[in-house]
């Protein structure tokens, strides 16, 4: 067991998780948007690669993020915070479309609010370094 392991506390350990798992449902969605085209879909072979390739970009951050809290670095929260917070809005947005989109938008929620709630947790603030400011 090495020392980032040692230290690293169960909620940061699913905080990682969860965060990966978002950075691998944006790059499968990046790739589907490539493949598109192939599949006959109504959409241009250049929005299909820009626009995947954005999606594949975007993935990159939850995934280097999720690499981070799993190692206990003290960067890797603030990303995953942002992330969480922008998520809101979206699967607010997403909701309103309803049928699969909805349940989409709820998995999102969920995951979001999870990672907000994991993320601030004294055990995981603790873990990763950040002190709290001084009372008084």
């Amino acid at each position: 067991m090495n020392d980032d392991t040692a230290r690293r506390p169960c909620r940061l350990t699913v905080a990682a998780a969860l965060a990966a798992l978002q950075g691998m449902v944006l790059a499968l969605g990046g790739v589907y948007m490539m493949a598109m085209p192939l599949f006959g879909r109504p959409m241009s072979v250049q929005e299909a690669e820009m626009g995947g390739l954005t999606v594949l970009a975007m993935a990159a951050l939850p995934l280097v993020a999720a690499y981070g809290l799993w190692h206990a670095r003290r960067w890797s929260r603030g990303p995953v915070l942002i992330i969480e917070l922008i998520a809101l809005p979206v699967a607010w947005t997403m909701a309103q479309n309803g049928g699969a989109m909805l349940a989409a938008a709820v998995a999102l929620d969920i995951v979001a609010v999870a990672e907000l709630v994991l993320l601030v947790h004294p055990a995981a603030t603790e873990a990763l370094g950040i002190r709290r400011a001084a009372e008084g």
